[in-house]
């Protein structure tokens, strides 16, 4: 076992170090994460059934983490509350083909959403979100102040993540990670799950 460890470690270790400060932002953090996500595979590579999905289970076991870091950085207002930037963080990566079918399904199921936001909320959404520009930055290309900018940021993501939820039965693990979801059966979004 400790041979396929050091396997994994060769494999991995640059790419989802790459992968978590993508997140974190901070160096020190994200290898302390990255330890930390080793360690789980460490204790948990002997529950994993299919083998060639190792790589899927690897970024769901980094994906917890960072999800973890941040609850414990009390970031996160309740167990309940499924926050947006917790489906971004989750969201395909283009460069990432290892993602499950389900998270594929959400991303696709987002986009209907966030056509239905006023104008300003999905110019938020699409700016900093989508096209990953800073909202300081995004506050100056509007001329608004930044806190005015954070402000219409997370008012878009709380409309968008109600209407993620009034429109879908979500699953999530008990680290509030969406594990699985269904539209509700009235639900008209145009997703096709």
């Amino acid at each position: 076992m400790h041979d396929e460890i050091t396997l994994i470690w060769n494999q991995f270790n640059k790419e989802l170090l790459y992968f978590i400060n993508k997140r974190i932002k901070n160096n020190d953090i994200s290898k302390d994460i990255l330890q930390d996500v080793f360690i789980k595979i460490h204790l948990n590579i002997n529950k994993l059934r299919n083998k060639e999905k190792i790589a899927s289970w690897i970024y769901n076991i980094t994906r917890n983490s960072i999800i973890d870091y941040y609850r414990d950085k009390n970031r996160f207002k309740n167990n309940e509350y499924i926050d947006i930037e917790v489906i971004e963080e989750i969201m395909p990566d283009e460069n990432n083909s290892n993602l499950n079918e389900n998270l594929n399904e959400i991303h696709k199921c987002l986009l209907p959403f966030i056509e239905k936001l006023t104008p300003e909320y999905k110019n938020a959404i699409q700016t900093t979100v989508i096209r990953e520009i800073s909202q300081k930055d995004y506050a100056e290309q509007l001329g608004i102040s930044y806190s005015g900018t954070k402000s219409r940021v997370q008012r878009a993501k709380k409309q968008l993540h109600d209407l993620f939820i009034n429109c879908c039965n979500v699953h999530i693990d008990k680290f509030g990670n969406i594990i699985d979801f269904e539209k509700k059966e009235l639900c008209k979004c145009g997703c096709n799950n």
